[in-house]
């Protein structure tokens, strides 16, 4: 499954970058995030709960930053496991596009799944993926957006 999107925060590109590496926006901002630690610049832990159709399952995981094209872009990998609901891996794409006091952000996301989640259908999980991310960025845009830079 990929998916990819665009959105218009109004914030500056530099507070945009801090916020995507601040742990407390961005637990604020995963729909589900029950927990998120930083163990270093570049590795995260998480535990989120979520309801996918009819299975609901909590997934801890971890997540992966690659920095090198910072601050106009970097990218990140991670995998989760909910048990017996099953496990997905992943990464994405993210850059950031400095137009004065509004940054464009765009990311592309490829994700894999097994176990029971993946007997769902795709579209179901399509849908849910789509909706789960357009929740992060409206969430993520609408905190940064009322930062004072």
């Amino acid at each position: 499954m990929e998916l990819s999107d665009e959105i218009e925060i109004n914030a500056p590109q530099e507070l945009v970058y801090q916020a995507l590496n601040d742990p407390e926006i961005l637990r604020q901002c995963i729909p589900g995030c029950e927990e998120l630690i930083k163990h270093s610049d570049t590795e995260l832990e998480a535990i989120v709960v979520l309801k996918i159709g009819p299975v609901k399952a909590r997934f801890s995981g971890n997540v992966t930053l690659d920095t090198a094209g910072a601050p106009d872009g970097f990218s990140l990998s991670g995998q989760g496991n909910g048990g017996k609901a099953g496990h997905a891996k992943g990464g994405a794409d993210v850059t950031l596009e400095n137009k004065g006091d509004v940054t464009v952000l765009r990311y592309t996301a490829k994700a894999e799944i097994g176990g029971k989640l993946a007997q769902l259908g795709s579209r179901l999980i399509a849908g849910t993926a789509k909706r789960l991310a357009a929740k992060f960025f409206k969430k993520f845009a609408d905190i940064v957006g009322t930062v004072d830079a």
